[in-house]
């Protein structure tokens, strides 16, 4: 490249794009070109074309790397050149627009703003033009057109900037000293400590997202098997011998009568005024127009659960199946076709009820109190009263027919068998029927009956065939069962009672936990009055932690499952609603079995179709009747009593 002194100026032969090389033309030009937005002109060392920075006064080639600093005339030129420029784009505009007023309609024709001046190319220390259409020029102006510039000035040699050295002064002004120190600093950075401090940052704000707020008492379960929920009608029954059951055997055990037990918890007693019934109590049919709506105290009872909004989604929720559900349908209806005219059903003559065949097997021991009562249980537990549901007419018959054999004291045993049985299946059907409807006329029977109970009872606390007697087991399940039907219903039972027969059960238990019960004090436990006692004690307030009730249930689960090749209804009954109320897996177990051999041993052929066959120990009193109701019984227990120790069944299923 070629040098000079500082108060020197250089001849500029323009570039020619036909020299070959891109050497000079030896015709000196001194010429500013407009290329477009580009302001141009030729190297003086090597003739290639120079871009010119306006805002800076400089010229530099791209080729030789010479400098060239624009002389004050060249300046003006440039911006002549600039200005030229755009007046000749205004003109064009307003040409543009004329033509497009001249072509719109006389009546949408607008009178429209005169165009505002454009303001003037900015001074040199501003940025550039904006950008505008490419403008071809002539390579060289004829001389009449405008004075020649004057020649431009090189810079001299020792005078020149560096080209990165001229980028980070003009990075220094734009930036800052500071703005320049840290692009500076991250710039010269090795790029592993770059790389290291982006990934620290990237796992501090990771670790500040998954650390969430503590929460207490949450917990997830995973399983690793199907619940047998999840097959419809599965028959999914492991093995006792493969897995071990909930609770630890706790071993034979001798009584010790001495020893005490936890308090029941029973609440006091209800205080509620006396309501005023009319007396007689008159025809039944005429109750629903006193019927009151359940109060808003009762949501969440036990009997919550027979709602026929809910009940599907219980079935569902706590392990029944559309098979259990079908056979209850055909046990209702079974029970319902041997109904006498009067009302009642027989446990002995229900094949001479008017629609039976007289063909009829499976006769049971003479009670129509015990009949009747039996068989209303079913219907009840499913939902139907005497005011709503499909066999409404049968349990309005039915209660009729109990209330108009009722003794003035609340006696409802009748004549037969088992009196006092007959008289606590009769008082838990009335005492049921008041909780589902609040029908103010139930009201006084099913408390008289409640009160014939109470005064009935044994100073030791128990009941048996007559009023007073020393009380057993069986007797006594029923009644407690009856009583506590009534606090739900929110009849008043006095505390002394239940207190009473928490002492007899102690007197049965075999063991100083109270873990398995005889039928008599001192005598063997068996299964199934171990699980009639254990339903007393869960309902007289024992929690589910309990070690009594722990070792019981797993007594009952381990010795004597429901089994085709040995039925005992009056056992499944009872252990069924223990197991429920417990829940867990001792619960699952046993309802896979449970629901399975009660749904194939239903009858299937007319004229039994839909009911039981007495079957097993003491069945042969009961009869068919006795079987079905309690089987029917059995298979609704998954909506008839909510389980005691979950309050969440209704969680997610309850409808306001």
């Amino acid at each position: 490249m070629a040098t000079a002194d500082h108060d020197s100026s250089l001849d500029i032969t323009p570039y020619r794009a036909g020299s070959p090389g891109g050497s000079p033309s030896s015709s000196a030009s001194q010429e500013i070109r407009l290329d477009g937005d580009v302001l141009a002109c030729a190297c003086p060392d090597c003739g290639a074309p120079m871009s010119i920075r306006l805002w800076l006064m400089v010229a530099d080639c791209w080729r030789c790397g010479a400098s060239i600093e624009l002389t004050e005339e060249q300046e003006k030129e440039a911006l002549r050149l600039l200005r030229e420029q755009e007046e000749e784009r205004q003109s064009a505009a307003s040409q543009t627009q004329k033509a497009v007023a001249a072509i719109e309609p006389t009546m949408l024709r607008k009178p429209k703003p005169p165009p505002a001046p454009r303001t003037p190319p900015l001074p040199p220390q501003t940025n550039a033009p904006r950008v505008a259409p490419r403008k071809s020029l002539p390579a060289t102006a004829p001389p009449a057109a405008r004075q020649q510039p004057p020649p431009l000035r090189r810079r001299p040699a020792a005078t020149r900037l560096h080209p990165h050295l001229r980028a980070r002064l003009k990075a220094a002004h734009e930036k800052g000293l500071w703005g320049l120190f840290f692009s500076e600093l991250l710039r010269n950075l090795p790029a592993w400590l770059v790389s290291l401090v982006f990934h620290l940052v990237v796992i501090l704000l990771l670790g500040l997202w998954m650390i969430g707020p503590e929460e207490e008492d949450l917990s997830i379960t995973l399983a690793t098997r199907i619940s047998d929920r999840d097959i419809e009608g599965g028959i999914i029954v492991p093995d006792p011998e493969e897995e071990a059951f909930e609770f630890e055997d706790p071993g034979e055990l001798k009584l010790l009568v001495s020893a005490a037990l936890p308090s029941t918890g029973i609440s006091p007693e209800l205080e509620t005024p006396a309501l005023h019934v009319p007396d007689p109590i008159g025809e039944l049919p005429q109750l629903s127009q006193l019927a009151t709506a359940l109060p808003s105290s009762a949501t969440g009872t036990m009997f919550s659960g027979r709602d026929p909004a809910l009940r599907s989604q219980i079935v569902e929720k706590e392990g029944g199946t559309s098979y259990t559900e079908a056979a209850v349908a055909g046990g209702l209806k079974w029970l319902a076709r041997y109904q006498n005219n009067d009302g009642s059903w027989s446990l002995d003559t229900f094949h001479l009820a008017p629609r039976a065949t007289g063909k009829e097997s499976g006769q049971g021991g003479h009670s129509d109190t015990a009949g009747t009562a039996l068989a209303l249980l079913p219907f009840l537990g499913a939902g139907e009263t005497h005011e709503h549901g499909e066999y409404s007419e049968v349990v309005l018959k039915g209660l009729q027919w109990l209330i108009d054999r009722q003794e003035p004291d609340g006696d409802l045993s009748g004549d037969g068998i088992g009196r006092m049985y007959a008289h606590g299946q009769a008082a838990i059907a009335l005492c049921e029927a008041y909780a589902l409807s609040r029908d103010q006329r139930l009201h006084e029977p099913a408390q008289r009956s409640l009160d014939y109970i109470v005064k009935a009872q044994h100073p030791a606390g128990g009941w048996r065939y007559e009023p007073g007697m020393a009380g057993d087991m069986s007797v006594v399940g029923w009644q407690l069962m009856a009583l506590r039907s009534g606090t739900m219903a929110y009849l008043i039972v006095p505390r002394k009672t239940f207190e009473a027969a928490d002492r007899f059960l102690d007197s049965v238990a075999a063991d100083r936990r109270g873990s398995r019960y005889g039928y008599l004090p001192g005598q063997t436990p068996t299964p199934r009055m171990t699980a009639e006692a254990l339903l007393c004690r869960q309902y007289l307030g024992w929690p589910r932690d309990h070690l009594g009730l722990q070792a019981g249930v797993n007594f009952l689960a381990d010795r004597s499952p429901p089994s085709q090749a040995k039925a005992d209804m009056y056992y499944w009954y009872y252990a069924t609603q223990v197991m429920h109320h417990l829940g867990g897996s001792t619960w699952q177990r046993w309802n896979q079995r449970m629901r399975t051999v009660l749904v194939d041993s239903q009858e299937t052929k007319e004229p039994h179709a839909g009911s039981w066959a007495p079957r097993g120990e003491f069945s042969q009193e009961g009869g068919r009747i006795y079987m079905t109701a309690l089987a029917l019984c059995t298979l609704e227990v998954y909506y008839r009593h909510l389980p005691l120790y979950r309050e969440d069944v209704l969680q997610g299923i309850w409808q306001e």
